[in-house]
This record gives structure tokens, sequence and C-alpha cells, in this order.
């Protein structure tokens, strides 16, 4: 069974995409960037508020699917500028307990909207 999730706790999708998808027992999270959902617009406050937005948005798909952080299995973490890795790394370790998920960062040319940071993940209710 595919199963779309969709929350009004997290951006809602700027193009032909969905928040995540459920498959086999693994969510497909698409990638989040620093939206605030009640005011549709990016965060202000330089990259450490923008990456805690993107935890939370992350954490609110998570919960509509009935998981949480320690579900997670594999991040990515796209971010405009490496000199920023620090700040993004303390913030998303806030994140996670023991169970620490498998995860790539890559540096990118730029983001939708011209935020500074993206995550997308992958997890299973049972892992």
């Amino acid at each position: 069974m595919k199963e779309v999730i969709k929350t009004d706790l997290a951006p809602q999708a700027i193009g032909p995409y969905s928040q995540g998808r459920i498959s086999g027992g693994y969510l497909f999270c698409s990638g989040q960037i620093p939206i605030n959902p009640a005011t549709g617009e990016v965060v202000d406050g330089g990259i450490e508020a923008q990456a805690k937005q993107v935890m939370e948005n992350l954490k609110q798909i998570l919960l509509a699917a009935e998981m949480n952080f320690d579900d997670v299995l594999k991040t990515t973490v796209f971010i405009t500028d490496m000199g920023n890795f620090a700040a993004v790394n303390k913030i998303y370790g806030s994140y996670f307990t023991d169970k620490l998920p498998a995860r790539s960062c890559v540096a990118v040319a730029s983001l939708p909207k011209g935020v500074l940071v993206e995550i997308e993940l992958i997890a299973c209710k049972h892992a």
C-alpha cells in the first residue's frame, strides 16, 4: 500500500510532489526548506533559524506518518555554504538521540527560494 502523507503543520508542496509517501513501511520525505507553515514565508534569522525550521518541518511530517526521529534511517542535507556545516550539524544533532541515521551532506550552488539549507529523509516505523 502506498500512502500520501500530508499535514498543514509543515509547508505545503511548492511543486508537483508530496510532503511524503509511505510504501512498505518506509517513509520517503521530500526535502524540506525553512518555510514557516503558518505564514508560507522563508524564516529570517540566518542559518541557525533556517536549520531549526527545516527540522521542525521534518518533525511534523514524521508525526503525520506516526513516526519520530528515532525511526529515521537516512538523511541528506543540502547546504549552500560548507562554512555553515557546524551550525547546521549542531541543530540537526539536537533532534536525534542515540539512534543516529546515516547521512550525506552536499554543498549546492543554490536552493529553492534562496534558502541556505534543505534536508530530506527516509524513515521506517519498525527499523
